[in-house]
């Protein structure tokens, strides 16, 4: 997978959130600076709202320089990548192949690392290390056995979770499933909603919409179709929804996704196989019962299933039999639900 990088710091997403700099023409305009946009002009509201929204802006500005004033007391070393463990939220599944990834590790091994990765001090192991983002560049440099090149930045879970969505946001490649699974990951880990939906850049109804996916899909099925980068919410929640609606759709699901022909195909390939086995209509269950003369011969057949009751006889009894069940089965009926009021 081509990682596309927007040339941006986490800083630089929150340079949405300054103040607008004063006007001067063009000096102090450094070359190749883009220049804001002029604001345009915004239709009359309320100053209720005018007033909310300065609130928002003003919160979000104290969160930039907080996250500002943390990456620059951030602390540059070369940390031995065997003392640095993943980020205990993890916002990725593995990539049908490994194409990418080694054009990554052949070019630091050729050119060494030209960007750091972003680390926090490991809040549970003294002298240890916990990825913030820049995985793929920890794991270059564990497979080449060279010094990794990180900034140590002091963050607590919330921070991390957002700084981390806000790096996934400037590259805009996670598949939808990787965010449900990232947005689970931090409900299960206590995060705020505020925070999931900070990491995430999304509101309310998008994250129930992530949420319940992952509430019905285990883990394990998930991680069995992979990333699926070409599948969007509508074919997922389509599968959740089949798994809910019948009990036995997971072991199905299971049962095809740990065939070999399957696990080697691409994950989007792999989904579509998981789907069509959810929504395939399992064969009715039906019973049969040969129906025999005085003498054993068999005169017809009644097949039994959950939906019908089919009697077929030979066509010597048929019209003498079509009139005797005519006569006792509204007899018949009544037993039946005679029978029924008992139970």
């Amino acid at each position: 997978m081509t990682r596309k990088r927007s040339g941006k710091s986490i800083l630089a997403n929150f340079g949405a959130f300054s103040e607008p700099a004063p006007s001067d023409g063009n000096a102090g305009q450094a070359e190749g600076e883009t220049r804001p946009l002029p604001v345009q002009p915004l239709a009359r509201v309320g100053a209720g709202v005018i007033g909310a929204t300065h609130r928002s802006l003003s919160d979000l500005r104290e969160q930039r320089d907080r996250l500002q004033a943390i990456v620059d007391a951030g602390v540059g070393l070369e940390i031995d990548p065997a003392l640095i463990d993943p980020s205990p939220f993890p916002d990725r599944l593995p990539d049908d192949n490994s194409v990418d990834f080694d054009k990554l590790k052949r070019l630091i091994a050729e050119e060494g690392q030209k960007l750091p990765v972003q680390v926090r001090k490991h809040p549970g192991a003294e002298g240890r290390y916990q990825v913030v983002y820049g995985h793929r560049r920890w794991r270059a440099a564990k497979e080449l056995g060279i010094k990794l090149k990180a900034t140590v930045m002091d963050l607590s879970d919330a921070e991390l979770v957002v700084a981390q969505g806000i790096e996934n946001a400037a590259r805009q490649d996670l598949s939808w499933i990787e965010r449900a699974l990232f947005a689970w990951r931090m409900d299960e880990a206590g995060i705020k909603p505020r925070d999931i939906r900070a990491a995430l850049s999304i509101d309310d109804p998008e994250l129930a919409r992530l949420r319940s996916v992952c509430r019905v899909l285990p883990q394990d099925i998930i991680e069995a179709i992979g990333r699926a980068p070409k599948v969007g919410r509508p074919r997922w929640v389509t599968l959740a929804d089949a798994v809910s609606a019948e009990p036995d759709v997971l072991s199905r699901v299971r049962k095809i996704l740990s065939g070999d022909k399957v696990l080697s195909l691409p994950s989007d390939e792999r989904f579509k196989q998981a789907l069509a086995v959810a929504k395939k209509v399992p064969p009715k269950k039906q019973s049969s019962l040969a129906l025999r003369g005085p003498t054993g011969e068999v005169v017809g057949k009644a097949v039994f299933s959950e939906v019908a009751v089919k009697l077929t006889i030979e066509e010597a009894q048929a019209s003498a039999f079509a009139d005797f069940m005519e006569e006792e089965l509204p007899a018949l009926i009544e037993r039946f639900f005679a029978r029924e009021s008992e139970r």
